[in-house]
């Protein structure tokens, strides 16, 4: 697969990624975190905030995968 097709593809996936896991992750704050103290909602907004970055990093690695290997 050529390299441009694949960082293409790639950067369509991180877009899809990031705002399917955010309505996710706000979706399953406001049902079940509603009523949680403020302190609660922080740990989660924080946990969720940096967890996206490890399926995004295995889009990245797929993504570069074949410039490295040229």
């Amino acid at each position: 697969m050529p390299v441009r097709l694949r960082k293409l593809i790639g950067t369509i996936l991180i877009i899809i990624l990031v705002i399917v896991y955010a309505l996710a992750a706000v979706t399953f704050a406001s049902l079940l975190l509603g009523a949680a103290p403020w302190w609660v909602h922080l740990m989660y907004f924080f946990f969720t905030g940096l967890l996206w970055v490890l399926p995004a990093m295995l889009i990245i690695k797929w993504m570069e995968k074949s410039a490295k290997d040229r």
